[in-house]
Parts: structure tokens; C-alpha cells; sequence
């Protein structure tokens, strides 16, 4: 359970410091519904990763069938195509570090009500390229381990909770010490907007070179 665990602490690093998920949170928050849309995107943030997580641990229990030999190289070599995936992101990122103007629903978030903030965040966390591709990598690394289905559970909590906790952090924050933070937050907002796609880059290939390394180490 520690192994797995550990190995699943960079991916949700990786998820946590995502720009565009923290940018829009802060947008959320400083909106003019920013109790509602703040915390309905948060609810969708969290459910999202859930749901990517829980899927790809179903998904790779089944490969491989009885047989725990096939079961943990059909991992692995799920956890090399991921890995590659990610890396690849990272190049696509890397040459779009110059792009620094905000997509348009980003505009828009001042007239988001709670349901369209939760439905945001579901497609962020869920549908996203690069959040889904460390969502799958951390459930195919827990689902492929010999684990308990309790233990499993646990362990997609835990993931989820470490991966959601920049934007709860910047919900709650807010919630909290609303005018002592305003300032900062809108700070964070402006330098993440401006250098996104390089941060993603640097995450993607960091995750995806740990991911690609240890299913050629399972191999």
C-alpha cells in the first residue's frame, strides 16, 4: 500500500498545480456568483478526478485475466503507452509557450452559475487531455498493484483528495479570508495565465518520464 501510494504522489502533484484548474477556480471565486460557482466547481473538480481514477482501476483489474504474470505486463505496457502520451503532451505544450491569451469560456465565467461551475470542472479533471492521462496513469498504477478492493478505495481517495487540493485550497481560502487573499490570488491568476503552457510542459514530461519509467521497470 506504501509503495503505491508513493508512487501515486507525484501524479497528484501533477494534477494540483495544473494552471488552468487553479485560474479558472480564482476566476470562479472572484466572480460575481463566487460562492455558488466557486463551490460548484470545486464539486465538479473533485468528482471528476474521481470518476477518471475509479474507471482506469476497473479497467486495468481486467486486464491480463486470471493469470497475475499477464495481469502486471499488460499494466506495465498501459503504463508505457501513458507514459509516452504524456510526453508527447509535454512537446505539444512546450510549443505553444508562447500563446499566452486566455480561451474564451475563461471570459465568460463571470456569468457561470453553480451548475455550469460544476460542469466545467467535470470536464477539466475528466476530459481534459492532460488531467485525464494522469487520472488514468494513477488508476492503471493502482489497479494494477495487488491490492485490496479496500485498499484500492482508499487509495483513489486519497489520490483524489491530493489532486483536488489546490483548487479546494483556493475555494476554501477564499471562503475564508476573503479580503486578505483577493489581491494575491488575482497576482497568481495573471502569472499562471501568462506562463501556462510552459508549466504544463515541465509537469508533463516530469509525470510522464516517472510513469513511462516504471512500466519499463515492470516489464
Amino acid at each position: 500500500m506504501g509503495s503505491v501510494l508513493g508512487d501515486l504522489l507525484p501524479l497528484a502533484v501533477g494534477v494540483a498545480i495544473s494552471p488552468i484548474p487553479i485560474v479558472a477556480a480564482i476566476l470562479m471565486i472572484l466572480s460575481r456568483d463566487a460562492a455558488g460557482s466557486g463551490t460548484g466547481f470545486a464539486f465538479g473538480w473533485v468528482f471528476g478526478i474521481a470518476v477518471v481514477t475509479t474507471v482506469f482501476v476497473m479497467l486495468s483489474g481486467t486486464l491480463g485475466g486470471s493469470d497475475d504474470r499477464q495481469a502486471s505486463a499488460a499494466g506495465s505496457w498501459m503504463k508505457i503507452a501513458l507514459g509516452v502520451a504524456l510526453m508527447l503532451l509535454a512537446v505539444a505544450q512546450w510549443r505553444q509557450r508562447s500563446d499566452t491569451e486566455p480561451p474564451g469560456w475563461m471570459r465568460a465565467i463571470d456569468d457561470f452559475t453553480a451548475l455550469r461551475a460544476a460542469g466545467l470542472g467535470v470536464l477539466l479533471s475528466a476530459v481534459n487531455p492532460k488531467n485525464l492521462l494522469l487520472g488514468a496513469s494513477a488508476g492503471v498504477t493502482i489497479g494494477s498493484d495487488d491490492l485490496s478492493m479496500g485498499e484500492k478505495a482508499i487509495a483513489v481517495a486519497v489520490f483524489t483528495v491530493l489532486a483536488a487540493g489546490s483548487v479546494l485550497a483556493v475555494v476554501v481560502g477564499y471562503a475564508v479570508a476573503a479580503d486578505r487573499l483577493r489581491g494575491s490570488l488575482d497576482r497568481t491568476r495573471a502569472w499562471l495565465q501568462a506562463n501556462n503552457h510552459a508549466v504544463m510542459a515541465i509537469v508533463l514530461l516530469v509525470m510522464g518520464a516517472a510513469v513511462l519509467g516504471k512500466g519499463i521497470g515492470g516489464v
